[in-house]
């Protein structure tokens, strides 16, 4: 989540990350498509990214996993897996904020430094 100021009061009670995700509140086929978004990214050999529609296919098939409502149901389950900091979405090969993120994107799993990484 992006932080803003007018959150320094109440940020226990923050539960959303945009408007979107505060539009449909999470449903048993949300959290479907979380495990499932992880799942691929788990399987995937050196940590190479994912794009959201091969989620949305895998949970609601081929063609009704491009409408839409699907996809935009996807990006929230990112959305939401990065403010749990398990997943980073990113566009050309940079981590972009989920709210910034317009166009295209692909999502891969939070990198965590190596032992001995200073940076």
């Amino acid at each position: 989540m992006v932080w803003r100021k007018v959150w320094a009061r109440n940020w226990a009670a923050v539960k959303y990350c945009s408007r979107a995700c505060r539009s449909r509140p999470p449903n048993a086929r949300d959290q479907e498509l979380e495990d499932c978004i992880l799942q691929l990214l788990q399987g995937r050999p050196g940590g190479h990214s994912l794009c959201p529609s091969e989620a949305a296919r895998q949970v609601w098939g081929d063609t009704l996993g491009l409408q839409r409502d699907n996809m935009e149901r996807t990006r929230c389950a990112a959305r939401r897996l990065v403010a749990g900091g398990r997943l980073q979405i990113t566009q050309r090969g940079q981590v972009v904020e989920p709210d910034h993120a317009r166009g295209p994107i692909r999502l891969r799993l939070t990198r965590r430094p190596q032992t001995g990484d200073l940076r």
